[in-house]
């Protein structure tokens, strides 16, 4: 089962979760620091207050860097008003005034009339730019929230799918015991870093919990230290439980590769049929060893069939 959604953060989250050294304070608009903020793209309000205001949308950080202050002091006082005035203040969610400048008193006026926060930064613009770009895709990406267990094995993000009671919770138990990671048990958060990245946590109401049948709800970090969990891990890996059916063929050299899509980006999954006789803890150790050597290019059952086949090319050509 999996859950999309897209998040967001108000401008008083952005003030308290921001980057150290962007030093954001306010100094207007404090009532609308509710305002949510659901795109990573910064915007500069210089066309708008030059009258152009069609691509000022909700949602976004505006910046009022150097040249943009220095636009609205060499305006008259009637124009300069005017073109604060003519500012399209119901689509602002906030405006970041950066290098530690303070912009007229029209426009605190009009964001504290507007309740559209104004904040300052002392960074220059293209460092405020940068810094709170690379913060908000990281805060804003978008997410699914995935039923299943993901721990890190040999520093690969493993994320354990199947039906209820085929163990894999205590599958990852036994690996936190082999010196893994938990991340995240139950559920998990995934986040798109980009087009092909992926990154796995845990719900902050459940981290370092797991939950075993029999034993209850266990803290990880109590039982076995901090270093048993992962606040987050690249996923990379989806290992599928299945219950063995007799009557089912498998492929008994894992020629068939599928991949899961989450969040549109394709990871390679395995799917491991389950038997009382088969140790799963072993098989999740090996199958991301094998991914690992894989992504360097070394491939064993390519290997296999290509000699096979070279065998087999060769029987042919002495018997004819």
């Amino acid at each position: 089962m999996t859950t999309t959604f897209a998040p967001e953060i108000t401008v008083a989250e952005l003030l308290a979760q921001a980057p150290e050294d962007l030093a954001l304070r306010v100094i207007a608009g404090a009532a609308g620091t509710a305002n949510a903020i659901r795109s990573p793209r910064i915007q500069k309000l210089g066309l708008a207050l030059a009258g152009f205001s069609p691509y000022v949308h909700r949602g976004r950080v505006q910046i009022l860097g150097q040249s943009e202050v220095t636009f609205l002091q060499h305006l008259s006082p009637s124009d300069r008003r005017q073109a604060i005035e003519r500012l399209p203040w119901k689509e602002m969610t906030c405006v970041l005034v950066t290098k530690g400048l303070t912009p007229p008193p029209e426009f605190l006026e009009a964001a504290e009339r507007e309740r559209v926060p104004v904040l300052v930064s002392s960074l220059l613009s293209s460092a405020a730019i940068l810094k709170l770009t690379e913060f908000l895709h990281r805060r804003l990406a978008p997410r699914q929230w995935v039923h299943g267990v993901m721990v890190e094995v040999f520093g690969v993000g493993v994320l354990l799918l199947g039906e209820s009671g085929l163990g894999k919770s205590e599958c990852a138990l036994d690996l936190i015991q082999r010196g893994h990671r938990l991340v995240s048990d139950d559920v998990v958060e995934v986040c798109a870093l980009g087009s092909d990245r992926l990154i796995g946590r845990a719900p902050e109401r459940a981290r370092g919990h797991m939950e075993i049948r029999g034993l209850g709800i266990l803290d990880i970090r109590e039982l076995f230290g901090i270093a048993a969990l992962a606040e987050e891990a690249p996923l990379e890996l989806a290992i599928a439980f299945e219950r063995w059916e007799p009557q089912r063929e498998y492929d008994p050299l894992g020629s068939h590769e599928e991949t899961l899509r989450v969040l549109d980006v394709a990871i390679p999954l395995i799917r491991l049929p389950v038997t009382s006789w088969r140790n799963l803890t072993t098989l999740v150790e090996v199958a991301v060893r094998n991914h690992l050597l894989r992504r360097r290019g070394i491939d064993a059952m390519r290997r296999f069939v290509r000699a096979h086949d070279a065998l087999v090319a060769g029987q042919t050509e002495d018997a004819r």
